[in-house]
C-alpha cells in the first residue's frame, strides 16, 4: 500500500459530508483557471463547485445565490476586484455572517493575513497546498457553520415557541371576557389582525407616527386585552338584546376604566411595555377624534395612536359582526358608516389607511389567525435532529431567506418577464433565467452601463434616463414607471420598466441599486398603435380622417402673432371626383372603392410627406400644406397630376382652395371658404381649380342649397354624383 494522498475523499469523509448537506456549493475564486481546478479535485466530487475568475465575478455570484453557496474560497491577488474588495462587500451586505470564507494565497505576510482574518475569514490557507489539508479545513469549516446554525435555529425555535405561548396566554384571557359577553374569540383575532394591517398601512404612508416593527408587534398583541374591564360588568348588562338605560349605558362605559385600573394594580408588571401599552389601548379605545368619546374626553392627538387604531378596529369588527342587539352589517355599509362619522369620529389619516387596506378585511379576517401566525406556521422550518448528528440548519431567518429567495427563482423562471438585480457597489446587474434568454444577454452583467453588449440592447439614453430617474427617488418614493424600446437580435420590441430604487437606513441615505422587471409590452404596443392608426384614419384609403385632420390643421396654424403672414403661409384645398356615382353604378361599388383608393394614392404622392392628406367624406379629400410662395403653380400641378383615367374610367376632380393671405388661421373658417370656392368651382363647370380670393363678395355671400356643406349640397343637386359616404 501507498502512502500517496487517495485522489479524491474516502467514504469515511463522502458520509460525513453527505450527513451534512448532499451537494453543499463550494464558491473557488481565483484568477487562475489551473488553481481552480486544483483546488475542485482536492475537494472532490461530493460538493457543487461554482467557480469565479475575478472579484466582481464572486460578488456576482454571491448576490444570486445567496446562502445557498456553503463556503468560499478566496484568492487575494485578482484583477477588477481582489480578495480584500470582496470581503469588504461581504462585510457591507452583511454575507459574511452567514457564509464561511477560506482565503487561499501564496502571501504569508503576519499583517496580510491579520488583515484577512479582521474582514471575517475563517481559516488560512497558503500555496502550494497540501490536499489532506485542505479536505479537513473544508470539512471542519462547514461542520462548524452546521453547528451554529443548529444552535441558532434551537434559539429561534425557543424564543418562537416563547412567542407563540404568549400570544396563546393571552387569546386565552381575552376569550374568557368575549366569552361572558356571549361572544366568540373571533372579535379579538379580528382586532389584533386589522390593528396589524392599519399600523402596517399607517408607517408606510408617513412617518408622522416613528412606529417600528416591534412597537407594532406589541401594539398589536396588546389589542387582545382591549377589553378585559368587561369582566367587571353584570353579565345581564353584557348579554342585554335591547337598548340600554341611561343608567345601564354609565355602568357599560366603566369597562375602560376599570380594564385600565385592574393593569395599573400588577405592582411588578405595571412598568412593562406591553402592560403599559395594553393599559393606554384599555382606557382610551372608546375616546374619539373630536373629543366625544369616554372616559376622560380626550381629542385629537391626545389619544395615543395604539388606542385610535384599536378604536376603529373595534368599530368595524363590531358593526360587521352579529350581537345579541343587532345582526351583522355588510362590509360595504360598515365602511359607509365608519367614513360619514356614524360611528364617531376618527383621524382621517387612520381613515385613509382603512381605505387602503379595506379590499383585504374580508380576506384577512374571521380566519382564527392573524395574517402574520400564518405566515409563521406555513413557513415554519422542520425541528432538528441534533441527537442524530444530521445538524440541519434550523435557522428561521436563514431558511425563510433561501425559501424567499427560492420563489423568487421559481416565479421568475416561469412568468414573461425579465426579472433583474442591480447593485451600485460592485456595479452589477443579475438577470433572472428567463430574462437573459429574452435578452440575449448572460445572467451576469458586470458595469452595465459601460457594457457594449448591454447598451447595445438598451440603448445608452435609455440607460443614462434610468439611473437619473432612480437617483432622483427617494426611500419615501422609490418606485418608477417607464416604457423603453429596446433592440433584441437586430429587432426593436417594447418594454415597460417597473423598477423600485434602493437606499440605505443612514441619516442621509446612499443609493445602493434597484430591483425591478421588465415586461414585454411589444404585442399590446403593436394593437395600440393599430387601434391608433384606425383612430385617425380612414378605412378605406388609409389616408388620416377628417377629426384628425382637424387636430393637426388648427395646431399648425397657430393662433395669435405665433407666425409671419408672408413666410408662414398655408394653403387648404377641397378635392372632389366629379361623376363618381357612375363609377358605382355602372361598375359597382368595389370597383369605386378602388378608384377612391387610386385617388388618395395619386393625392398623396402629388404633395410632400409633411403635407395633410385626409378623406373628408365619400369622394371628397382635403389637403393642407404651408407654401410661402404663390400657390397657383403648385395648386396647378397638384389638379394635372389626379386627372386622367383608373381602368378605363376618366378621372375629373374639382378643387376649391383658400389661403391664409388675410390673416384668417381658423380651421373652420378655411374650411368654409374652400368649401364655398369647390361649390362655385361644380356650378360653373367641373374639373379645374376655384380660389376663394377670386371670388366676388357677391359669390362668396352667396347661401348654399343645403343646410349642410357645399359638397354635400352640390352633390345632391348634379345628375349622376351623389356621395356614398356612408357606404
Amino acid at each position: 500500500m501507498g502512502t500517496e494522498p487517495p485522489a479524491s475523499p474516502g467514504w469515511k469523509e463522502k458520509a460525513i459530508i453527505t450527513s451534512l448537506n448532499e451537494k453543499q456549493t463550494i464558491l473557488i475564486v481565483d484568477d487562475s483557471m489551473l488553481n481552480r481546478a486544483l483546488l475542485a479535485d482536492m475537494i472532490g466530487d461530493a460538493y457543487r463547485i461554482v467557480e469565479a475568475e475575478d472579484g466582481k465575478q464572486a460578488v456576482a455570484a454571491l448576490q444570486k445565490e445567496g446562502t445557498g453557496i456553503s463556503l468560499v474560497l478566496l484568492d487575494y491577488v485578482m484583477p477588477q476586484m481582489n480578495g480584500f474588495d470582496v470581503l469588504e462587500v461581504m462585510n457591507r451586505n452583511g454575507w459574511i455572517k452567514d457564509i464561511p470564507v477560506i482565503m487561499v494565497s501564496a502571501e504569508s505576510d503576519a499583517a496580510y493575513i491579520e488583515r484577512a482574518y479582521e474582514l471575517g475569514v475563517t481559516d488560512f490557507i497558503n500555496r502550494p497546498y497540501d490536499v489532506n489539508i485542505v479536505r479537513r479545513r473544508v470539512m471542519n469549516t462547514l461542520m462548524l457553520y452546521q453547528k451554529q446554525r443548529t444552535l441558532m435555529g434551537m434559539v429561534a425555535d425557543q424564543i418562537y415557541e416563547r412567542e407563540k405561548s404568549n400570544n396563546l396566554m393571552v387569546y386565552i384571557l381575552s376569550h374568557i371576557v368575549e366569552f361572558r359577553n356571549g361572544e366568540s374569540g373571533m372579535h379579538v383575532l379580528n382586532v389584533q389582525a386589522m390593528t396589524e394591517m392599519i399600523l402596517t398601512q399607517l408607517v408606510s404612508m408617513t412617518d408622522q407616527y416613528p412606529l417600528t416593527a416591534e412597537d407594532i408587534s406589541l401594539i398589536t398583541m396588546a389589542s387582545s386585552l382591549h377589553d378585559i374591564g368587561k369582566i367587571a360588568i353584570p353579565e345581564e348588562i353584557l348579554n342585554k338584546p335591547g337598548r340600554f338605560t341611561d343608567e345601564e349605558f354609565a355602568i357599560m362605559k366603566t369597562h375602560s376604566a376599570v380594564g385600565s385600573d385592574m393593569l395599573d394594580d400588577l405592582e411588578l408588571y405595571k412598568d412593562e411595555k406591553l402592560v403599559r401599552v395594553a393599559r393606554d389601548i384599555c382606557r382610551w379605545h372608546h375616546e374619539r377624534w373630536d373629543g366625544r368619546g369616554y372616559p376622560d374626553g380626550l381629542a385629537g392627538e391626545e389619544i395615543p395612536i395604539s388606542a385610535q387604531v384599536v378604536a376603529l378596529a373595534d368599530v368595524y369588527d363590531a358593526l360587521t359582526s352579529p350581537r345579541v342587539y343587532k345582526p351583522p352589517f355588510s362590509h360595504e355599509e360598515a365602511l359607509r358608516m365608519i367614513r360619514e362619522g356614524e360611528c364617531g369620529s376618527f383621524n382621517p389619516l387612520i381613515l385613509e389607511c382603512l381605505t387602503a387596506v379595506a379590499g383585504d378585511l374580508e380576506s384577512r379576517l374571521n380566519r382564527g389567525v392573524t395574517g402574520r401566525e400564518i405566515s409563521i406556521d406555513t413557513l415554519r422550518p422542520r425541528g432538528t435532529d441534533v441527537d442524530e448528528g444530521s445538524a440541519t440548519a434550523s435557522s428561521r431567518t436563514l431558511e425563510l431567506l433561501d425559501y424567499e429567495r427560492m420563489k423568487y427563482h421559481f416565479f421568475a423562471s416561469m412568468s414573461n418577464e425579465v426579472q433583474f438585480e442591480f447593485t451600485e457597489e460592485p456595479p452589477m446587474i443579475v438577470l433572472s433565467d428567463w430574462g437573459d434568454r429574452k435578452l440575449g444577454l448572460p445572467e451576469i452583467v458586470m458595469d452595465p452601463y459601460h457594457d457594449e453588449g448591454f447598451c447595445a440592447v438598451f440603448g445608452r439614453e435609455n440607460l443614462e434616463k434610468l439611473n437619473r430617474l432612480l437617483r432622483a427617488t427617494t426611500p419615501e418614493n422609490p418606485v418608477i414607471d417607464m416604457e423603453v424600446e429596446v433592440t433584441v437580435e437586430g429587432e426593436t420590441r417594447w418594454l415597460h420598466a417597473l423598477v423600485r430604487a434602493l437606499w440605505s437606513e443612514d441619516a442621509e441615505p446612499v443609493y445602493l441599486g434597484s430591483i425591478g422587471k421588465f415586461i414585454d409590452i411589444d404585442d399590446r404596443q403593436a394593437e395600440l398603435r393599430d387601434l391608433q392608426f384606425k383612430a385617425y384614419h380612414d378605412p378605406l384609403t388609409e389616408v388620416v380622417n377628417g377629426a384628425f385632420a382637424r387636430k393637426v390643421i388648427t395646431e399648425r396654424l397657430g393662433e395669435g402673432d405665433e407666425y409671419d403672414r408672408y413666410t408662414d403661409r398655408h394653403v387648404l384645398l377641397l378635392c372632389d371626383l366629379d361623376f363618381f356615382k357612375q363609377a358605382n353604378d355602372t361598375r359597382g361599388h368595389q370597383f369605386g372603392d378602388r378608384v377612391l383608393q387610386h385617388f388618395a394614392s395619386q393625392l398623396q404622392e402629388s404633395v410632400r410627406g409633411q403635407d395633410v392628406v385626409a378623406r373628408v367624406g365619400g369622394d371628397e379629400f382635403l389637403v393642407c400644406m404651408d407654401c410661402p410662395v404663390d400657390p397657383r403653380p403648385l395648386i396647378e400641378r397638384i389638379h394635372g397630376s389626379l386627372e386622367g383615367e383608373f381602368e378605363g374610367f376618366p378621372l375629373s376632380v374639382s378643387m376649391g382652395v383658400a389661403t391664409t393671405d388675410d390673416g384668417v388661421r381658423d380651421y373652420d373658417e378655411l374650411f368654409r371658404r374652400a368649401d364655398v370656392a369647390l361649390y362655385h368651382k361644380k356650378r360653373g363647370g367641373r374639373g379645374g381649380f376655384v380660389f376663394y380670393g377670386d371670388l366676388t363678395d357677391e359669390e362668396r355671400g352667396s347661401l348654399l342649397e343645403c343646410e349642410h356643406t357645399a359638397l354635400s349640397g352640390i352633390d345632391a343637386d348634379e345628375e349622376g354624383d351623389a356621395s356614398p359616404a356612408d357606404r
